[in-house]
């Protein structure tokens, strides 16, 4: 059974950085698509930034400029590098992927456990 599994979350002042790491858990074939959403209490998850397997990325315009998705294609890992922090980004970070687990079948979609990241002074 696949899992994504996250970590890095974690209390951080204002002005500040962070940096989130994911990646999946059992023996899986490829990666189509992966990144980050996160939710606030009482908000929507929203997407905040994703890579796709060929190499495009993209942000949501709240983070363009603090926040950078990188992957290390021979761990499988995707990060999340989030800084000048601001209260307004504190939230549940979830890790998303679009994964096959094998070479004949379509891909899937994941979700991590999430992992909070709180802004506060």
């Amino acid at each position: 059974q696949v899992q994504l599994v996250e970590s890095g979350g974690g209390l951080v002042q204002p002005g500040g950085s962070l940096r989130l790491s994911c990646a999946p858990s059992g023996s899986i074939f490829s990666i189509l698509r992966m990144g980050w959403y996160r939710q606030a209490p009482g908000k929507q998850r929203e997407l905040v930034a994703t890579f796709t397997s060929s190499g495009s990325t993209n942000y949501a315009d709240s983070v363009k400029g603090r926040f950078t998705i990188s992957r290390d294609n021979a761990k499988n890992t995707v990060y999340l590098q989030m800084g000048s922090l601001k209260p307004e980004d504190t939230a549940v970070y979830y890790c998303n992927g679009l994964l096959k687990t094998r070479w004949d079948t379509p891909g899937t979609v994941y979700w991590g456990q999430g992992t909070q990241v709180t802004v506060s002074s």
